[in-house]
C-alpha cells in the first residue's frame, strides 16, 4: 500500500520519498533489522529514562518547576484512574503500567511529528533513489501498535490471575465451574439446565472478545497515527510553508488523545481482569435473600 509520494532531485536524478504502511529498514545484517520505526521507539524509551533521571535528581519536599508539573500532571491522572477502577489500592497497582504506556506512545507520536526530514539515507532500487528517514513515529508501525495491544491484552489476564487466582481467571473464559453446578442446582432451579450451557458459550465468546480487543487498541493508535503522518507529508509535498502549520498543531492533540484512550482502555481491561464475578454473584444473591425474608 503506498500514499502520495514526494519527490526531489540532485542534479538529473530523482529522489522518491515514499509514505509507506510499513517501516522502513535503516539498517541490516543478515536476519536483524533496525527500521526508522524502532529507532524511534528506542529514542522515546531513552528520553523517559533521561526525564525520570531527572525528576529524581531534583525531587524536593515543596515541589516548584518540572516536579510541580509532572506532580500536577501524575495526580490528575490517578484521580482519572480512580474514576475507572473505584478502588485507589486497585489505581496504585494498575497506574503505574498505564502511566508508563501513556507516556511512551505520546513521545513516539510526537517524535514522528518532529520537521527533521532532511535527516536519513538514500538506497537505490529499481524506480532509482529513494529516501528512507531515520526518524518515523513508532506507533505509525503496526508492528510496534500490536505488539503493545498484546502487552496490555495479555497483562490484564496476568494481573487477573495475580488478583482473583488463576482459577477465577480461567472460568471467565472455560466456565467448567457453572456446568458442574448443574447437577447441584437442578432440583431447585429447573432453568439452570438451559442456562448453565449459554453462560459456558457465552465464556468462550469473551476469548474472541480478547482477539478483538488486540486488533481494536492496535489498528486504532496505528490508523490515526499513520493517517496523521501521510497527511502532514501530503500537505507538504503540496504547499511547503504556513499551511501546514495548523495541521502540525492538530496532530499533536490527536497524538495526545490517542495515548489517553489506550492507556484509559488498559486500565478498564486490567480493572475487568482484576473483578470477581463469582464474588459479585453471590452479593446479589445475599441481597436478593435479604430483601426476600
Amino acid at each position: 500500500m503506498e500514499n502520495p509520494n514526494t519527490t526531489n532531485t540532485i542534479g538529473q536524478e530523482k529522489i522518491l520519498h515514499e509514505n509507506t504502511i510499513f517501516a522502513e529498514p535503516i539498517y541490516q545484517n543478515k536476519n536483524f533489522t533496525i527500521t526508522n520505526a524502532l529507532i524511534t521507539s528506542w529514542l522515546a524509551v531513552i528520553i523517559i529514562i533521561i526525564i525520570s533521571f531527572i525528576l529524581r535528581s531534583k525531587l524536593k519536599e515543596i515541589p516548584k518547576g518540572i516536579q510541580n508539573f509532572f506532580e500536577m500532571v501524575l495526580d490528575g491522572a490517578l484521580s482519572l484512574c480512580d474514576q475507572i477502577t473505584n478502588s485507589r489500592d486497585l489505581s496504585l497497582r494498575i497506574f503505574p503500567v498505564a502511566i508508563s504506556a501513556f507516556f511512551f506512545i505520546l513521545i513516539n507520536n510526537w517524535l514522528g511529528l518532529v520537521p527533521l526530514g532532511g535527516f536519513g539515507i538514500l538506497e537505490r532500487g529499481k524506480e532509482g533513489l529513494s529516501f528512507i528517514p531515520f526518524l518515523r513515529g513508532g506507533t505509525a508501525d503496526i508492528n510496534t501498535t500490536l505488539g503493545l495491544a498484546i502487552t496490555a491484552v495479555i497483562g490484564a489476564n496476568l494481573f487477573g490471575v495475580f488478583s482473583i487466582g488463576a482459577w477465577k481467571t480461567l472460568n471467565k473464559y472455560v466456565n467448567l465451574k457453572v456446568l458442574g453446578e448443574i447437577g447441584k442446582k437442578i432440583k431447585k432451579e429447573p432453568t439452570v439446565i438451559l442456562v448453565a450451557p449459554v453462560t459456558f458459550f457465552v465464556g468462550l465468546i469473551e476469548i474472541i472478545g480478547e482477539f478483538a480487543k488486540v486488533a481494536s487498541l492496535s489498528f486504532r493508535l496505528f490508523g490515526n497515527v499513520f493517517a496523521g503522518e501521510v497527511l502532514l507529508a501530503s500537505m507538504a509535498a503540496l504547499v511547503a510553508f504556513i499551511v501546514p502549520i495548523p495541521f502540525i498543531f492538530l496532530e499533536i492533540l490527536v497524538g495526545f488523545i490517542q495515548a489517553l484512550i489506550f492507556s484509559i482502555l488498559l486500565t478498564v481491561y486490567f480493572t475487568i481482569g482484576a473483578s470477581d464475578h463469582d464474588d459479585e454473584h453471590e452479593h446479589e444473591e445475599k441481597k436478593e435473600v435479604a430483601i426476600i425474608n
